[in-house]
This record gives C-alpha cells, sequence and structure tokens, in this order.
C-alpha cells in the first residue's frame, strides 16, 4: 500500500500522455521481445543490455536534463537527495541502492548530492534530507522524506513500475545477467510465499480500488491470527487514516483547530490532515502541543491518536522518535 507520503495519487492525472490500455499492450509487447532476444553474455550486451552498476548514478545540475528527464522515458528515476553530512541518508541511500539493483532494470536511482547542486535542491522546494523524489516520463512525483522502513520503499518502487508500465508504456531497462552484481536470472527458485500474502495483497488492491472499509478489514483479518505483524499493523493505521480524512473539509476543519487550539477534537482531525499532506513534524507538534494544555480522559484520547500516527508512519523514522521524547517531556 502506499505509505502517507509515498501516496501516487495524483499520477493519473499523467495519464493523458497515452491511453492506459495502450500503454498496457505496448510495455508487454516489448516485454516479450526483450525476453525473446535478452540472452546474455554478448547476445545481452548486443540487445543493449546494461550492467547493474548503471543503475545507479550520480547527477548534477548540469546533467540533470540527460540522466534524469530523457532517461525517464525509458524508465522510472528515482531521486535520492542526500549529503555527506547527514546520517540517516547513509541509513536510507545503501538500502535504496540495494533495492534498485534487485529490481533489475525496472528503476534506475539517481543520486543527488544537495551540497554539490543547490539549485536542484531549491527547484525540489526540499526542505530537509533524505528526500526521495521520482520522474516518470518527465513528470515529477514526491515520495518520501526522511528514513522509511524497507517494506515501505519495497511497496512503493512496486507501485512505482507498475504506473510506469500501465500508464506510460515504461518498461524499463534491460540488464545483463552475466554482469557483475546482476540479479538472480527470472527462473531462479522464488523466495516462498508467507501465510498472509494472499490477504494483505487483498488489503493492496482495496487500496488501489478506494474500498478503505475491505482494506481495514484485511488488515484486521491478518492480525487477529497474526497479532505482531508488522506490515498489517502499519497498513492497519494507513488506512484507517485515510478512511478518517477521506470525508473532511480540509478548509473547515482547520478553521476550526485555528480557532479552538485547546479542543483535542479539532486538533486530533486537523493532525490526521497534516500527516495525510505529509506535514509529519507539524501533526506530531500539534498533538503534543494539544497533550500539554489538555488532562484527564481528553488529554489521553490526543495521546493515543498521537501513538496511532507513529504507527502510520514506522517506529524507525527519526521523526517519530523525535516525537516520542517530545512527548515524554511533556507526560512526564
Amino acid at each position: 500500500m502506499q505509505p502517507r507520503n509515498m501516496s501516487m495519487s495524483g499520477v493519473v492525472d499523467l495519464a493523458a500522455v497515452k491511453a492506459a490500455g495502450e500503454a498496457k499492450a505496448k510495455a508487454e509487447q516489448a516485454r516479450a521481445e526483450s525476453a525473446r532476444q535478452g540472452g546474455g553474455g554478448a547476445d545481452a550486451a548486443a540487445a543493449g543490455a546494461v550492467p547493474p552498476s548503471a543503475l545507479v548514478i550520480d547527477v548534477d545540475e548540469a546533467g540533470f536534463e540527460r540522466d534524469v528527464l530523457q532517461l525517464s522515458n525509458e524508465v522510472p528515476v528515482v531521486l535520492d537527495f542526500w549529503a555527506e553530512w547527514c546520517e540517516p541518508c547513509k541509513q536510507l541511500s545503501p538500502l535504496l541502492e540495494r533495492l534498485t539493483v534487485e529490481a533489475a532494470g525496472r528503476v534506475v536511482l539517481a543520486k543527488i548530492d544537495v551540497d554539490a547542486n543547490q539549485m536542484l535542491m531549491q527547484q525540489f522546494g526540499i526542505q530537509g534530507i533524505p528526500a526521495v523524489f521520482a520522474v516518470v516520463a518527465g513528470q515529477v512525483l514526491p515520495l518520501f522524506q526522511g528514513v522509511v522502513p524497507e517494506q515501505q520503499i519495497r511497496e512503493t518502487l512496486a507501485q512505482l513500475v507498475q504506473v510506469a508500465e500501465e500508464r506510460f508504456g515504461l518498461i524499463g531497462l534491460q540488464v545483463d545477467p552475466g554482469a557483475e552484481g546482476a540479479p538472480a536470472a527470472a527462473g531462479a527458485p522464488a523466495a516462498p510465499a508467507g501465510p498472509y500474502d494472499a490477504l494483505l495483497e487483498a488489503a493492496v488492491v482495496a487500496l488501489d480500488a478506494g474500498d478503505l472499509g475491505g482494506a481495514v478489514q484485511a488488515y484486521k483479518n491478518v492480525l487477529a491470527d497474526d497479532p505482531a505483524n508488522t506490515e498489517a499493523k502499519l497498513g492497519l493505521a494507513q488506512a484507517e487514516l485515510l478512511a478518517r480524512v477521506q470525508h473532511m473539509n480540509p478548509q473547515a476543519v482547520r478553521e476550526t483547530a485555528a480557532a479552538n487550539p485547546r479542543d483535542p477534537q479539532a486538533q486530533i482531525a486537523a493532525a490526521d490532515l497534516d500527516l495525510v499532506g505529509g506535514h509529519v513534524e507539524d501533526a506530531f507538534g500539534r498533538l503534543v502541543d494539544t497533550v500539554r494544555v489538555t488532562a484527564g480522559d481528553e488529554r489521553d484520547a490526543v495521546r493515543v491518536r498521537l501513538l496511532e500516527l507513529f504507527d502510520v508512519i514506522g517506529a524507525d523514522d527519526p521523526r517519530v522518535s523525535a516525537a516520542r521524547t517530545a512527548l515524554a517531556r511533556v507526560l512526564f
């Protein structure tokens, strides 16, 4: 499923580039042709296959149009904005590199050092790093900011690949299977499916169809048998958040929250909107401040919602750690 700031909502607006059906047919035909002609070794090289090292590239302002914009007409390009001094970047970048190689040409990772490319940082409106975007057929999509769990990144890349194929007919690059570092061949035995994969997949399908109730129930079905299932817990928290904000009037909610800074329900609703909009620190800060000025059952309701929003983002995110510390200071 899509984590709160990994949502692909809005990408459908780009479907005018090609009719979805035609694009998908084109992708399937091209993939079949590639499979027939690909082979390995010299045959793969002759067919234009690239080594895995070509899937992760360093990009600067001078080469951005060629290395990102033009390339995005063949394969989705994921942008990793980083810096040498950024400790979270040192956690995220190797993970992105590994998952890119595993994707076997379905995506390319472009690493951008913000210290050396300030103009690009400004053009993308980046307020903090690491920050990750995607470019598909020349169109920019924000993915997420900060360090997020590996499973979330896998799901986002899978959805990005699906969008690229079905909306734009992009099949990616052919990777030389004989090159050093190439992922296992497609015919290699797959890892055994988990006992809840079908239910988790059903939840993702329901989310993509806008059936939030169905997604919530699917995740609850998994948790009924496996209460510690991390993916289901995260998915349930996200699906419930989307269901809560689905029928909100954002302007009315924000006006009410601004006029009633000590009203816990008003602040809870505004925090939900903050999080869905990708304003993670704002959502957390709003609820921590509300905990500070409330007491009793009202304070507990705010605290519980804050913990639920922590589940939406994931315990590994540094923003969650910072907010937990701030909450502890307020409570104790």
